[in-house]
Protein backbone atom coordinates (compact mmCIF):
# COMPACT_ATOMS: atom_id res chain seq x y z
CA UNK A 1 0.00 0.00 0.00
CA UNK A 2 1.18 3.40 -0.91
CA UNK A 3 1.74 5.97 2.49
CA UNK A 4 -0.45 8.80 1.49
CA UNK A 5 1.49 12.19 0.97
CA UNK A 6 1.86 14.37 3.92
CA UNK A 7 1.06 17.97 3.25
CA UNK A 8 3.03 20.32 6.05
CA UNK A 9 0.75 23.41 6.82
CA UNK A 10 2.67 26.62 7.46
CA UNK A 11 1.29 29.12 10.76
CA UNK A 12 0.57 32.50 9.37
CA UNK A 13 1.53 34.46 11.73
CA UNK A 14 -1.73 35.72 11.90
CA UNK A 15 -3.80 35.53 15.39
CA UNK A 16 -6.75 33.24 14.72
CA UNK A 17 -5.91 33.13 11.25
CA UNK A 18 -4.65 29.67 11.18
CA UNK A 19 -7.40 28.29 13.01
CA UNK A 20 -9.97 29.16 10.45
CA UNK A 21 -8.15 27.46 7.54
CA UNK A 22 -7.65 24.47 9.67
CA UNK A 23 -4.15 24.18 11.19
CA UNK A 24 -2.34 26.69 8.73
CA UNK A 25 -1.47 27.25 5.12
CA UNK A 26 -0.85 23.95 3.61
CA UNK A 27 2.60 24.18 1.59
CA UNK A 28 3.09 24.70 -1.70
CA UNK A 29 -0.45 25.48 -2.47
CA UNK A 30 -1.60 28.08 -5.04
CA UNK A 31 -4.05 30.36 -2.73
CA UNK A 32 -5.90 33.32 -3.79
CA UNK A 33 -6.37 36.25 -1.04
CA UNK A 34 -9.35 38.43 -2.55
CA UNK A 35 -11.74 40.91 -0.82
CA UNK A 36 -13.05 44.33 -1.23
CA UNK A 37 -11.12 47.67 -1.63
CA UNK A 38 -9.46 49.05 1.65
CA UNK A 39 -10.37 45.28 3.52
CA UNK A 40 -6.80 44.53 4.82
CA UNK A 41 -5.61 41.96 2.46
CA UNK A 42 -1.79 43.58 1.79
CA UNK A 43 -1.41 44.29 5.21
CA UNK A 44 -2.05 40.76 6.52
CA UNK A 45 -0.14 39.08 3.26
CA UNK A 46 3.04 41.15 4.55
CA UNK A 47 2.08 39.77 8.43
CA UNK A 48 2.21 36.06 6.83
CA UNK A 49 5.63 36.75 4.70
CA UNK A 50 7.19 38.66 7.47
CA UNK A 51 5.86 35.96 9.98
CA UNK A 52 7.31 32.98 7.75
CA UNK A 53 10.34 34.32 5.84
CA UNK A 54 13.95 33.65 7.02
CA UNK A 55 16.88 32.35 5.84
CA UNK A 56 15.66 28.78 4.97
CA UNK A 57 12.69 30.53 3.55
CA UNK A 58 12.59 33.24 1.12
CA UNK A 59 9.77 35.18 -0.43
CA UNK A 60 9.40 37.20 -3.71
CA UNK A 61 6.81 40.19 -3.71
CA UNK A 62 5.97 41.09 -6.88
CA UNK A 63 3.72 44.30 -7.07
CA UNK A 64 1.51 45.25 -10.88
CA UNK A 65 -0.43 47.83 -11.18
CA UNK A 66 -1.35 48.63 -7.41
CA UNK A 67 1.16 50.25 -4.86
CA UNK A 68 4.84 51.68 -5.59
CA UNK A 69 6.82 49.29 -3.35
CA UNK A 70 8.24 52.31 -2.14
CA UNK A 71 4.44 53.86 -1.09
CA UNK A 72 3.29 50.69 0.70
CA UNK A 73 6.60 49.72 2.01
CA UNK A 74 6.49 53.39 4.02
CA UNK A 75 2.74 52.30 5.56
CA UNK A 76 3.39 48.51 6.18
CA UNK A 77 6.75 49.22 8.11
CA UNK A 78 4.67 51.00 10.87
CA UNK A 79 3.40 47.27 12.07
CA UNK A 80 5.51 45.69 14.56
CA UNK A 81 5.98 42.29 12.32
CA UNK A 82 7.61 44.67 9.68
CA UNK A 83 11.46 43.79 9.97
CA UNK A 84 13.37 46.09 8.15
CA UNK A 85 16.79 43.58 8.14
CA UNK A 86 14.77 40.77 5.96
CA UNK A 87 14.09 43.21 3.17
CA UNK A 88 16.91 42.39 0.46
CA UNK A 89 17.73 39.74 1.95
CA UNK A 90 15.00 36.81 2.40
CA UNK A 91 12.42 39.05 1.22
CA UNK A 92 12.73 40.55 -2.24
CA UNK A 93 10.25 43.42 -3.86
CA UNK A 94 9.69 43.24 -8.09
CA UNK A 95 7.89 45.89 -9.14
CA UNK A 96 6.15 44.19 -12.74
CA UNK A 97 4.70 47.34 -13.84
CA UNK A 98 6.75 47.79 -17.41
CA UNK A 99 5.95 44.42 -18.07
CA UNK A 100 2.31 44.26 -17.56
CA UNK A 101 1.52 47.66 -19.53
CA UNK A 102 2.86 46.26 -22.58
CA UNK A 103 0.16 43.64 -22.33
CA UNK A 104 1.82 40.55 -22.80
CA UNK A 105 0.98 38.10 -20.36
CA UNK A 106 4.14 35.87 -21.61
CA UNK A 107 6.59 38.50 -21.30
CA UNK A 108 5.09 38.63 -17.46
CA UNK A 109 5.11 34.76 -16.99
CA UNK A 110 8.45 35.41 -18.53
CA UNK A 111 9.89 37.63 -15.69
CA UNK A 112 8.17 35.90 -13.03
CA UNK A 113 10.26 32.76 -13.41
CA UNK A 114 13.63 34.55 -14.12
CA UNK A 115 13.02 36.49 -10.70
CA UNK A 116 11.66 33.63 -9.04
CA UNK A 117 14.84 31.05 -10.85
CA UNK A 118 17.06 33.59 -10.10
CA UNK A 119 16.09 34.12 -6.21
CA UNK A 120 14.53 30.61 -5.28
CA UNK A 121 11.96 32.16 -2.99
CA UNK A 122 9.67 28.93 -1.45
CA UNK A 123 6.72 31.99 -0.65
CA UNK A 124 5.30 34.06 -3.88
CA UNK A 125 3.04 37.10 -3.52
CA UNK A 126 1.40 38.68 -6.29
CA UNK A 127 -0.24 42.19 -5.54
CA UNK A 128 -2.70 43.17 -7.53
CA UNK A 129 -3.66 40.22 -9.33
CA UNK A 130 -6.62 42.41 -10.13
CA UNK A 131 -5.07 44.25 -12.36
CA UNK A 132 -3.93 41.51 -14.45
CA UNK A 133 -7.64 40.72 -14.83
CA UNK A 134 -8.26 44.11 -15.63
CA UNK A 135 -5.76 44.25 -18.34
CA UNK A 136 -7.06 40.96 -19.90
CA UNK A 137 -10.23 42.20 -20.42
CA UNK A 138 -9.19 44.82 -22.79
CA UNK A 139 -6.53 42.62 -24.81
CA UNK A 140 -7.34 41.13 -27.81
CA UNK A 141 -6.62 37.30 -25.99
CA UNK A 142 -8.79 38.29 -23.36
CA UNK A 143 -10.22 35.36 -20.99
CA UNK A 144 -8.59 32.73 -22.93
CA UNK A 145 -5.16 34.27 -22.10
CA UNK A 146 -6.06 35.04 -18.65
CA UNK A 147 -6.72 31.41 -18.11
CA UNK A 148 -3.54 30.07 -19.81
CA UNK A 149 -1.52 32.76 -17.79
CA UNK A 150 -3.14 31.78 -14.44
CA UNK A 151 -2.84 28.10 -14.88
CA UNK A 152 0.32 28.20 -16.40
CA UNK A 153 1.77 30.53 -12.86
CA UNK A 154 0.23 27.72 -10.94
CA UNK A 155 1.75 24.86 -12.57
CA UNK A 156 5.20 26.60 -12.15
CA UNK A 157 4.92 27.57 -8.74
CA UNK A 158 3.87 24.38 -7.55
CA UNK A 159 7.10 22.77 -9.93
CA UNK A 160 9.28 25.47 -8.02
CA UNK A 161 8.19 24.38 -4.49
CA UNK A 162 6.59 27.58 -3.92
CA UNK A 163 3.57 28.62 -1.83
CA UNK A 164 1.98 31.29 -3.73
CA UNK A 165 -0.78 34.04 -2.58
CA UNK A 166 -2.57 36.62 -5.28
CA UNK A 167 -3.80 39.35 -3.96
CA UNK A 168 -6.84 40.90 -5.85
CA UNK A 169 -10.26 43.01 -5.34
CA UNK A 170 -13.55 41.80 -6.03
CA UNK A 171 -16.36 42.72 -5.05
CA UNK A 172 -18.02 38.88 -4.54
CA UNK A 173 -16.76 35.71 -4.72
CA UNK A 174 -19.94 34.08 -6.05
CA UNK A 175 -19.95 36.67 -8.56
CA UNK A 176 -16.63 36.51 -10.47
CA UNK A 177 -15.93 33.82 -12.98
CA UNK A 178 -12.05 34.17 -13.31
CA UNK A 179 -10.22 31.29 -13.75
CA UNK A 180 -8.50 31.73 -10.87
CA UNK A 181 -10.97 30.83 -8.85
CA UNK A 182 -10.92 27.69 -9.87
CA UNK A 183 -7.20 27.04 -10.27
CA UNK A 184 -6.72 28.15 -6.73
CA UNK A 185 -5.80 25.70 -3.92
CA UNK A 186 -6.88 28.38 -1.10
CA UNK A 187 -9.46 31.24 -1.63
CA UNK A 188 -9.82 33.88 1.37
CA UNK A 189 -12.12 36.16 1.26
CA UNK A 190 -11.96 39.52 3.34
CA UNK A 191 -14.20 42.68 3.14
CA UNK A 192 -15.60 45.56 5.42
CA UNK A 193 -18.85 47.09 6.14
CA UNK A 194 -20.09 49.78 7.05
CA UNK A 195 -23.10 49.77 9.47
CA UNK A 196 -24.87 53.10 10.27
CA UNK A 197 -21.70 54.76 12.07
CA UNK A 198 -19.61 51.85 12.89
CA UNK A 199 -17.16 49.41 10.28
CA UNK A 200 -17.22 46.23 10.35
CA UNK A 201 -14.10 43.83 8.66
CA UNK A 202 -15.06 40.06 8.15
CA UNK A 203 -13.28 37.45 6.70
CA UNK A 204 -14.24 33.79 5.16
CA UNK A 205 -12.47 30.59 4.26
CA UNK A 206 -14.01 30.00 1.11
CA UNK A 207 -12.19 27.17 0.03
CA UNK A 208 -8.84 25.33 1.13
CA UNK A 209 -8.28 22.05 -0.31
CA UNK A 210 -7.29 19.16 1.65
CA UNK A 211 -8.13 20.40 5.20
CA UNK A 212 -11.06 21.17 6.93
CA UNK A 213 -11.41 24.92 7.44
CA UNK A 214 -13.58 26.93 10.00
CA UNK A 215 -16.88 27.30 8.25
CA UNK A 216 -19.39 30.51 8.48
CA UNK A 217 -18.32 34.59 8.28
CA UNK A 218 -15.63 35.67 11.34
CA UNK A 219 -14.68 39.52 12.43
CA UNK A 220 -11.08 40.40 12.48
CA UNK A 221 -9.61 43.77 13.45
CA UNK A 222 -6.56 45.94 11.91
CA UNK A 223 -4.84 47.33 14.99
CA UNK A 224 -1.48 48.99 15.63
CA UNK A 225 -0.39 45.14 16.00
CA UNK A 226 -1.80 44.35 12.32
CA UNK A 227 -4.28 41.31 11.54
CA UNK A 228 -5.59 39.68 14.76
CA UNK A 229 -8.94 37.32 13.31
CA UNK A 230 -11.85 36.30 16.14
CA UNK A 231 -13.17 32.99 15.02
CA UNK A 232 -17.00 32.40 15.53
CA UNK A 233 -17.59 31.26 19.33
CA UNK A 234 -18.57 27.07 18.45
CA UNK A 235 -19.15 24.75 20.91
CA UNK A 236 -16.73 21.89 19.99
CA UNK A 237 -17.98 18.18 20.74
CA UNK A 238 -14.31 18.06 23.26
CA UNK A 239 -15.40 20.22 24.88
CA UNK A 240 -19.24 19.45 25.57
CA UNK A 241 -17.31 16.48 27.03
CA UNK A 242 -16.96 18.51 30.38
CA UNK A 243 -19.83 18.07 33.18
CA UNK A 244 -21.28 19.93 35.57
CA UNK A 245 -21.14 18.67 39.23
CA UNK A 246 -24.68 19.40 40.60
CA UNK A 247 -22.99 18.62 43.96
CA UNK A 248 -20.54 21.35 44.04
CA UNK A 249 -22.00 24.93 44.68
CA UNK A 250 -20.07 28.23 44.77
CA UNK A 251 -20.65 30.55 47.69
CA UNK A 252 -21.84 33.66 46.59
CA UNK A 253 -20.81 35.34 49.37
CA UNK A 254 -23.92 36.26 51.45
CA UNK A 255 -24.69 33.42 53.82
CA UNK A 256 -28.71 33.54 53.47
CA UNK A 257 -28.65 33.75 50.03
CA UNK A 258 -26.49 30.76 49.53
CA UNK A 259 -29.80 29.29 51.89
CA UNK A 260 -32.03 30.33 49.92
CA UNK A 261 -30.40 29.02 46.49
CA UNK A 262 -29.91 25.41 48.46
CA UNK A 263 -26.46 25.99 49.28
CA UNK A 264 -25.03 28.18 46.69
CA UNK A 265 -24.91 28.49 42.82
CA UNK A 266 -24.05 25.15 41.13
CA UNK A 267 -20.42 25.12 39.96
CA UNK A 268 -20.43 25.35 36.03
CA UNK A 269 -24.09 27.42 36.25
CA UNK A 270 -24.97 30.44 34.43
CA UNK A 271 -26.42 32.90 37.10
CA UNK A 272 -28.82 35.67 35.30
CA UNK A 273 -29.12 38.83 38.19
CA UNK A 274 -31.68 41.00 37.59
CA UNK A 275 -33.07 43.98 39.06
CA UNK A 276 -33.62 48.16 38.62
CA UNK A 277 -30.86 50.54 38.66
CA UNK A 278 -29.07 51.11 41.81
CA UNK A 279 -30.83 47.73 43.41
CA UNK A 280 -27.41 46.70 44.18
CA UNK A 281 -26.41 44.03 41.35
CA UNK A 282 -23.30 45.40 40.91
CA UNK A 283 -22.44 44.93 44.75
CA UNK A 284 -23.74 41.07 44.76
CA UNK A 285 -21.16 40.64 41.84
CA UNK A 286 -18.18 42.13 43.72
CA UNK A 287 -19.01 39.83 46.85
CA UNK A 288 -19.58 36.71 44.39
CA UNK A 289 -15.86 37.43 43.21
CA UNK A 290 -14.08 38.51 46.65
CA UNK A 291 -15.87 35.25 47.72
CA UNK A 292 -13.84 33.13 45.22
CA UNK A 293 -10.94 34.88 45.98
CA UNK A 294 -11.20 34.21 49.58
CA UNK A 295 -11.54 30.72 48.81
CA UNK A 296 -8.11 30.79 46.37
CA UNK A 297 -10.45 31.16 43.21
CA UNK A 298 -9.16 33.75 40.72
CA UNK A 299 -11.79 35.64 38.86
CA UNK A 300 -12.82 38.04 35.59
CA UNK A 301 -14.83 40.72 35.38
CA UNK A 302 -16.09 42.47 31.85
CA UNK A 303 -17.66 45.35 33.14
CA UNK A 304 -19.37 47.07 30.02
CA UNK A 305 -20.72 50.07 32.01
CA UNK A 306 -17.72 51.13 34.15
CA UNK A 307 -13.99 52.15 33.47
CA UNK A 308 -11.24 49.98 35.55
CA UNK A 309 -10.39 52.99 37.50
CA UNK A 310 -14.72 53.37 38.48
CA UNK A 311 -14.97 49.50 39.33
CA UNK A 312 -17.54 49.97 41.95
CA UNK A 313 -15.48 49.40 45.46
CA UNK A 314 -12.57 49.70 46.70
CA UNK A 315 -12.51 46.13 47.95
CA UNK A 316 -12.86 45.15 44.17
CA UNK A 317 -10.55 47.83 42.63
CA UNK A 318 -8.00 45.95 45.36
CA UNK A 319 -8.63 42.47 44.13
CA UNK A 320 -7.70 43.49 40.54
CA UNK A 321 -5.13 45.51 41.79
CA UNK A 322 -3.28 42.65 43.73
CA UNK A 323 -3.85 40.18 40.76
CA UNK A 324 -7.01 38.06 41.89
CA UNK A 325 -9.15 39.41 39.59
CA UNK A 326 -8.55 39.92 35.87
CA UNK A 327 -10.00 42.61 34.28
CA UNK A 328 -11.59 43.02 30.25
CA UNK A 329 -11.01 45.84 28.61
CA UNK A 330 -14.60 46.74 27.17
CA UNK A 331 -14.09 50.62 26.47
CA UNK A 332 -13.88 50.30 23.11
CA UNK A 333 -16.70 50.32 21.07
CA UNK A 334 -18.21 48.74 17.87
CA UNK A 335 -16.96 45.07 19.41
CA UNK A 336 -18.19 41.58 18.40
CA UNK A 337 -19.17 38.67 20.82
CA UNK A 338 -16.47 36.66 18.92
CA UNK A 339 -14.06 39.37 19.95
CA UNK A 340 -15.21 39.50 23.27
CA UNK A 341 -14.96 36.09 24.04
CA UNK A 342 -11.55 35.80 22.77
CA UNK A 343 -10.63 38.16 25.55
CA UNK A 344 -12.35 36.70 27.76
CA UNK A 345 -10.96 33.03 27.42
CA UNK A 346 -7.53 33.74 26.90
CA UNK A 347 -7.79 35.27 30.48
CA UNK A 348 -9.76 32.34 31.80
CA UNK A 349 -7.29 30.33 30.72
CA UNK A 350 -4.44 32.63 32.06
CA UNK A 351 -5.64 33.09 35.67
CA UNK A 352 -7.26 29.43 35.81
CA UNK A 353 -10.44 31.61 36.79
CA UNK A 354 -13.57 29.58 38.14
CA UNK A 355 -15.99 32.91 38.31
CA UNK A 356 -16.87 35.26 35.75
CA UNK A 357 -18.81 38.17 35.82
CA UNK A 358 -20.22 40.14 32.56
CA UNK A 359 -21.78 43.58 33.84
CA UNK A 360 -24.08 44.07 32.15
CA UNK A 361 -25.96 42.46 29.23
CA UNK A 362 -27.42 46.33 28.67
CA UNK A 363 -23.67 47.46 28.40
CA UNK A 364 -22.75 44.36 26.66
CA UNK A 365 -25.27 45.53 23.72
CA UNK A 366 -24.70 48.58 23.27
CA UNK A 367 -21.01 47.73 23.03
CA UNK A 368 -21.46 46.07 20.08
CA UNK A 369 -21.11 47.25 16.71
CA UNK A 370 -24.82 48.02 14.86
CA UNK A 371 -24.56 45.00 12.82
CA UNK A 372 -24.07 42.23 15.41
CA UNK A 373 -27.37 43.90 18.05
CA UNK A 374 -29.60 41.89 15.31
CA UNK A 375 -28.32 38.68 16.18
CA UNK A 376 -27.65 39.88 20.15
CA UNK A 377 -29.50 36.77 21.63
CA UNK A 378 -27.50 34.22 19.18
CA UNK A 379 -24.45 35.34 19.70
CA UNK A 380 -24.76 35.31 23.58
CA UNK A 381 -26.51 31.90 23.63
CA UNK A 382 -23.30 30.56 22.35
CA UNK A 383 -20.98 32.79 24.42
CA UNK A 384 -22.54 31.25 27.48
CA UNK A 385 -21.85 27.66 26.51
CA UNK A 386 -18.75 28.02 25.54
CA UNK A 387 -17.93 29.96 28.87
CA UNK A 388 -19.71 27.54 31.12
CA UNK A 389 -18.71 24.34 28.99
CA UNK A 390 -14.94 25.13 30.36
CA UNK A 391 -16.27 24.50 33.98
CA UNK A 392 -16.49 28.56 34.97
CA UNK A 393 -19.39 29.86 37.00
CA UNK A 394 -20.84 32.69 34.74
CA UNK A 395 -22.87 35.96 36.84
CA UNK A 396 -24.45 38.35 34.33
CA UNK A 397 -26.42 40.95 35.38
CA UNK A 398 -29.41 42.78 33.18
CA UNK A 399 -31.09 45.68 34.35
CA UNK A 400 -34.76 46.14 34.62
CA UNK A 401 -37.31 49.16 34.44
CA UNK A 402 -38.62 50.41 37.28
CA UNK A 403 -42.43 49.52 36.83
CA UNK A 404 -44.55 48.05 39.66
CA UNK A 405 -47.34 46.98 37.28
CA UNK A 406 -45.43 44.88 35.57
CA UNK A 407 -43.17 41.67 36.92
CA UNK A 408 -40.44 40.20 34.76
CA UNK A 409 -37.75 38.04 35.37
CA UNK A 410 -35.55 38.92 32.61
CA UNK A 411 -34.62 41.59 30.14
CA UNK A 412 -34.50 40.82 25.97
CA UNK A 413 -35.81 37.89 26.96
CA UNK A 414 -32.61 36.45 28.04
CA UNK A 415 -34.12 34.21 31.26
CA UNK A 416 -33.87 30.86 28.98
CA UNK A 417 -30.02 31.91 29.05
CA UNK A 418 -29.64 31.04 32.87
CA UNK A 419 -29.19 28.00 34.78
CA UNK A 420 -30.12 30.42 37.81
CA UNK A 421 -31.95 33.39 38.14
CA UNK A 422 -31.93 35.67 41.37
CA UNK A 423 -34.14 38.94 41.25
CA UNK A 424 -33.94 42.11 42.89
CA UNK A 425 -36.65 44.77 43.25
CA UNK A 426 -38.11 47.55 44.90
CA UNK A 427 -41.05 47.92 46.87
CA UNK A 428 -42.89 50.88 48.69
CA UNK A 429 -43.89 50.23 52.59
CA UNK A 430 -44.96 53.31 53.79
CA UNK A 431 -43.26 56.04 51.98
CA UNK A 432 -39.92 54.35 51.39
CA UNK A 433 -38.65 52.23 49.03
CA UNK A 434 -37.42 49.09 50.09
CA UNK A 435 -34.92 46.82 48.50
CA UNK A 436 -36.58 42.79 48.33
CA UNK A 437 -34.34 39.88 46.54
CA UNK A 438 -35.67 36.36 45.61
CA UNK A 439 -34.47 32.98 44.08
CA UNK A 440 -36.47 32.77 41.04
CA UNK A 441 -35.08 29.43 39.84
CA UNK A 442 -32.07 27.20 40.12
CA UNK A 443 -31.93 24.14 37.82
CA UNK A 444 -32.63 21.14 38.70
CA UNK A 445 -32.10 21.97 42.58
CA UNK A 446 -34.77 22.72 44.99
CA UNK A 447 -34.53 26.74 46.48
CA UNK A 448 -36.40 28.92 48.30
CA UNK A 449 -39.40 30.74 47.61
CA UNK A 450 -39.17 33.29 50.04
CA UNK A 451 -39.34 37.11 49.41
CA UNK A 452 -36.81 38.57 51.42
CA UNK A 453 -35.53 42.66 52.55
CA UNK A 454 -32.41 43.45 51.92
CA UNK A 455 -29.81 46.29 52.81
CA UNK A 456 -26.42 47.49 51.35
CA UNK A 457 -24.20 48.07 53.99
CA UNK A 458 -20.49 48.87 54.64
CA UNK A 459 -20.04 45.19 54.57
CA UNK A 460 -21.91 44.57 51.24
CA UNK A 461 -25.57 43.08 50.57
CA UNK A 462 -26.79 41.80 53.59
CA UNK A 463 -30.12 39.89 53.29
CA UNK A 464 -33.03 40.45 56.00
CA UNK A 465 -36.77 38.75 57.13
CA UNK A 466 -38.78 37.19 54.55
CA UNK A 467 -41.55 39.88 53.25
CA UNK A 468 -44.43 37.36 53.22
CA UNK A 469 -46.47 39.53 55.47
CA UNK A 470 -46.67 42.25 53.68
CA UNK A 471 -50.24 41.97 51.00
CA UNK A 472 -49.40 42.78 47.74
CA UNK A 473 -46.17 42.49 47.67
CA UNK A 474 -45.86 39.67 44.92
CA UNK A 475 -47.75 41.77 42.04
CA UNK A 476 -45.35 44.87 43.21
CA UNK A 477 -48.40 47.36 44.06
CA UNK A 478 -47.40 50.17 46.59
CA UNK A 479 -48.59 48.91 49.97
CA UNK A 480 -49.74 51.26 52.97
CA UNK A 481 -51.94 49.04 55.21
CA UNK A 482 -51.16 47.23 58.19
CA UNK A 483 -47.90 47.26 58.05
CA UNK A 484 -45.86 46.33 61.74
CA UNK A 485 -45.06 49.04 63.89
CA UNK A 486 -41.17 48.49 62.87
CA UNK A 487 -40.89 47.72 59.45
CA UNK A 488 -37.53 45.58 58.75
CA UNK A 489 -34.98 47.95 56.93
Amino acid sequence: MIDKVKIQRLPTGVPGLDELLGGGIPEYSFNLLAGTPGSGKTTMAHQMMFSLAGPDRRALFFTVLGEPPLKMLRYQQQFPFFDISKVNQSIKFVNLAADLLDGDFDRVLARIADEVRDFSPSLVFVDSFRSVVQSAQGMDRGAAGLQHFVQQLGMQMTSWLATTFLIGEYLAPEAESSPVFTVADGIIWMSQLVHRDALVRKIQVVKMRGQAQSLGVHTFRISDSGVEIFPRAVLRAAVTEVSIAGHQRLSMGVPELDRMMGGGVPAGYSLLLVGPSGSGKSVLATQFLAEGVSKGEAGVIAAFEKSPNQLLSHHLNELIENGHVGVINTRTLDLSIDEILHDLVAMIERMQAKRVVIDSLSGFELALAPSFRDDFRESLYRMVAVLTAMGVTVLMTAELEDRYEMLRFSSYGNAFLADAIIMQRYVELEGQLKRVISVIKVRASDHSKEIRFFDITAAGLVVGEPATQYAGMLTGRPVAAAAPASAPD
